[in-house]
């Protein structure tokens, strides 16, 4: 984290013209930590379950929550200098000794390490409460399920009223109240945390959009478009990639270069960079002299307004954009040459063309035959046939003739019953009718088929038994039989 936040600060220290590294330092720490409500899309849902390994969802999560909270030592780490040395000492005294005494004791004794005791604190007892309660019976389930949720408002305000990083203590509270994963696994099937979680996020990106100072990317007194727009691609490229990919061979949840890229370029900018734009704005009004903004500060809110909101529109569009955009990209190709191949038709005899079977079989992608096995032929049996499922039904697949066409057997089978239900009225036998059935003909029949023959007489099935050959029964005798 500390090199994502020496590397966004020197970016824009060199595109934002008359700000010095103080004031650079100060609006990098408000775009360092990854933010834990965009991580959470590529963590949950189908494509984490399908595509990313669990120990990868589980090291994004844990390190978009601790950075997320442990943002206030870089913070402050500039603000004070920034109180203290920025005009070099006029307005308040003490210099660099007092700002660093105020960031060791005040922000990392009181704001970091009391979020963190008070978090486990409250954590633990909330979960021994819940279980005593449990055991006895004495919640009932819609008070265990929204149980979490008052957990977090109740540290939120607490955190509040003292002055501490409520963030950081949620974090740990949550770790702490979820150590045995006994909670998780009792609200596993339910789909209320996730509603009120879904809700809330499109509530906070709706109102980040509605107060978000487009203008201000446009006429500001800062920097201009151009650079913004440069700024935006070089703290997405290099604020977070490079680091992870230069350390991922020390991260065990990191086995492959393509986690490390995946891990280092999901890094997102959104909710934490707009709270610690506020708690900057917040302090910078602090500083004033007799009534008057302090003439080295006078840039500085409009630059961090400007700078912090367009990084995090950026990353809220290339990240929000890039499951969807990935997976276009991984499906649209397949799609494409699937869909020339069964337009233009296929040479190949390895591929099966789609076909459609009446109105029950919709047509469905090519597949590879089984056929050579790394170069050993596989032998051909009948339980090893491709079959085609169509509905509760199971087919035989279609043969292919001489001339290389496909037919339909089904078509046939009803050709069969037209002209049984043809010799059946008018008394004459055709060639057809005395045919002997061909190995693997079609014997499945669906329930809305008319029936393959009519009811003959005794007389017309002697006939025609007499007529064929002794070791090769006829249609109609087989048909009789079967009826």
């Amino acid at each position: 984290m500390a090199l994502m936040w020496i590397t966004t600060s020197l970016l824009v220290w060199a595109l934002v013209p008359g700000l010095t590294i103080l004031h650079a330092l100060a609006i990098g720490s408000c775009v360092t930590p990854t933010d834990p409500v965009l991580s959470a899309v590529i963590v949950k849902g189908k494509f984490a379950d399908h595509n990313v390994p669990k120990e990868l969802q589980q090291i994004i999560t844990a390190e978009s929550g601790a950075n997320d909270g442990l943002g206030y030592p870089f913070l402050f780490f500039a603000l004070y200098l920034i109180k203290y040395i920025g005009d070099g000492g006029v307005a308040e005294q003490g210099g660099a000794r007092v700002a660093m005494g105020l960031w060791f004791g005040e922000t990392w004794g009181y704001t970091i390490l009391l979020s963190i005791v008070y978090g486990a604190v409250v954590g633990w007892i909330a979960k021994e409460l819940l279980h005593w309660a449990e055991e006895r019976k004495f919640v009932d389930r819609e008070s265990f399920l929204v149980f979490a949720i008052s957990l977090a408002l109740f540290i939120v305000g607490t955190c509040g009223m003292i002055g501490s990083d409520d963030v950081l203590a949620c974090f740990i509270a949550g770790n702490v109240f979820t150590w045995d994963d006994w909670f998780r696994l009792e609200t596993l099937d339910d789909s209320l945390q996730p509603t009120i979680d879904m809700l809330l996020n499109v509530s906070i990106f709706m109102w980040y959009g509605a107060v978000c100072p487009w203008d201000l990317f446009l006429h500001n007194h800062v920097v201009p478009l151009g650079r913004l727009i440069a700024l935006g691609i070089l703290v997405l490229l290099f604020r977070r990639l490079p680091w992870v990919f230069a350390i991922h061979r020390f991260i065990p949840q990191i086995e492959e270069v393509r986690q490390a890229v995946f891990v280092g370029f999901f890094g997102p900018v959104g909710v934490s960079a707009i709270f610690y734009l506020y708690v900057t704005l917040e302090f910078l009004e602090t500083l004033n002299v007799d009534g008057q903004t302090r003439a080295d500060i006078e840039k500085v809110p409009e630059a961090v307004t400007v700078v912090v909101w367009f990084i995090a529109v950026c990353s809220i569009v290339v990240h929000g954009l890039s499951i969807p955009l990935g997976k276009l990209g991984f499906y649209l190709p397949r799609t494409f040459s699937r869909s020339v191949v069964s337009s233009s038709g296929i040479d190949s005899p390895n591929l099966v063309l789609p076909f459609t079977l009446g109105s029950r079989v919709s047509s469905f992608t090519t597949r590879r035959r089984s056929g050579v096995d790394q170069g050993n032929e596989v032998s051909a049996t009948a339980s090893s046939r491709d079959v085609y499922r169509i509905g509760g039904t199971v087919i035989p697949k279609r043969q292919d003739d001489p001339n290389g066409t496909l037919h339909d057997r089904r078509e046939e089978v009803e050709t069969d019953t037209n002209l049984s239900a043809n010799v059946a009225r008018s008394g004459q036998a055709t060639p057809r009718e005395i045919s002997t059935p061909q190995p693997g003909a079609r014997t499945i029949r669906f329930p809305d088929e008319p029936p393959l023959a009519v009811p003959v007489s005794a007389g017309q099935a002697a006939s025609a038994a007499s007529a064929a050959a002794p070791a090769a029964p006829t249609s109609l005798a087989v048909l009789a039989k079967e009826q």
